[in-house]
């Protein structure tokens, strides 16, 4: 659970760090396009910043000890926390000290360009085809009216339904067979639940608006018009009245949150949970062979569109030797590097191949559910989505009037981009 929360504090980082945006550079040649100079010189070294969990780590030093010995050039593996890293590279590059490449989730990179902070890429065909759709989407960003893509896709993430086996043989297909488990297998006064879900969190409750036409911002992606927000609409409307549904009668208690439900979970007391890849050594460990992941089941007769995340290697803006940068961004995510990632760290590939390859029905299940995801917005307005909507899925939960309830919260998303001045 920890590695989405992780997620989470990214929109309050893009908060903190707002105030250092000031005007872009201005737009500079793609890295990759012909800009008549010929091949790059090949560069003595090369930067990376690398993110600092211990398996991450270790499974991008050895890929890029193997970049190395094919290209001889030295590459230095900075640990930096993708937290850090925007800030210490609007320091650091300025200066000549920051890396050439770094990695990112996809939802701060309208953050990042705003800052001037990253290079647009062009990717040929071949290039892009090495990527599902959704991780080339959630990486391409509209700046000045283009739309570039400014990351090299690494990892992707989703979320969908684990459960027990030994109390659900038979996996939810839609969001009322899902209901019926609840209904079915729930005894509050014992702690036990067939279904549980957080009654706050937007990011896992996303799919009962979107099945239904509710939205973030309109406009297409990359391309956001954050004047259009779309969580109060008809179809919003309705979608949270059946995510109100599953809190009646106290089936799901108001104040449950992430640690009571893997607890509970990892205890074998719950049938289903809503979560993502980042849980799947913990429910492992405890529920052994006994846990299966199915992808979120259908509402409005539609597959559950759940939000996805991408983690990408960024090219800095200040990199001196850019061309090379994103070769190494390629080796790094061509598809036995991405083997070796996912073996070694844990998260799912971007990479299309290496994506379908896995075998592991927990994991493989999730490039199913990849397919009906939707990027989060990376525009840097989303920051002022969370917290309203969040406390509206609470009153939600409650009992309160659907409607009133989201015309409230868009409201106050509405007020907070505007006196933000974005």
């Amino acid at each position: 659970m920890m590695k989405k929360l992780k997620w989470m504090s990214f929109a309050i980082v893009i908060l903190l760090s707002l105030h250092l945006s000031a005007c872009a550079p201005d737009r500079p040649a793609k890295i990759g396009s012909d800009n008549g100079e010929g091949q790059a010189k090949k560069p003595e070294e090369l930067t990376i910043w690398a993110n600092d969990e211990e398996e991450q780590l270790e499974a991008i030093e050895k890929i890029v000890a193997d970049f190395e010995e094919q290209e001889g050039i030295q590459v230095n593996v900075v640990t930096v926390s993708m937290l850090d890293q925007i800030q210490k590279l609007s320091l650091a590059g300025p200066e000549g000290n920051g890396p050439d490449l770094y990695f990112q989730p996809h939802d701060r990179i309208g953050n990042i360009v705003a800052q001037g902070l990253a290079e647009p890429l062009d990717l040929s065909d071949e290039e892009t085809s090495r990527f599902s759709d959704a991780a080339i989407e959630a990486v391409s960003y509209d700046f000045e009216g283009e739309i570039d893509i400014y990351g090299i896709p690494a990892v992707i993430e989703t979320y969908g339904i684990f459960y027990n086996k030994d109390i659900l043989p038979k996996a939810p297909e839609t969001i009322d067979d899902l209901k019926a488990v609840l209904e079915e297998h729930t005894d509050v006064s014992e702690d036990r639940f067939g279904f549980m879900m957080r009654p706050n969190d937007l990011y896992f409750a996303y799919p009962f608006f979107s099945n239904y036409g509710g939205y973030i911002f309109g406009g297409g992606v990359g391309e956001y018009d954050t004047s259009d927000i779309g969580l109060n609409n008809e179809g919003a409307v309705e979608g949270a009245e059946l995510f109100q549904s599953f809190f009646e009668n106290g089936l799901i208690p108001t104040s449950t949150t992430a640690d009571v439900i893997d607890g509970l979970f990892t205890e074998g007391k719950v049938g289903a949970v809503i979560n993502g890849p980042w849980s799947i050594p913990s429910y492992e460990d405890a529920i052994g062979d006994s846990l299966a992941f199915v992808a979120f089941p259908e509402i409005n007769g539609e597959p559950g569109s759940t939000l996805v995340g991408v983690k990408s290697w960024m090219i800095s803006y200040y990199s001196e030797h850019k061309d090379w940068a994103k070769e190494l961004a390629l080796f790094i995510t061509n598809e036995e590097n991405a083997d070796h990632y996912f073996e070694v760290a844990g998260e799912l590939p971007a990479n299309t191949d290496a994506l379908e390859g896995i075998e592991d029905p927990i994991y493989s299940a999730f490039a199913e559910q990849i397919e009906y995801g939707v990027p989060m917005p990376s525009t840097p307005e989303m920051a002022h989505v969370w917290e309203p909507m969040n406390n509206a899925l609470q009153f939600l939960a409650e009992g309160e009037d659907a409607q009133e309830v989201l015309d409230e919260a868009v409201g106050h998303i509405e007020s907070n981009i505007q006196s933000s001045g974005q």
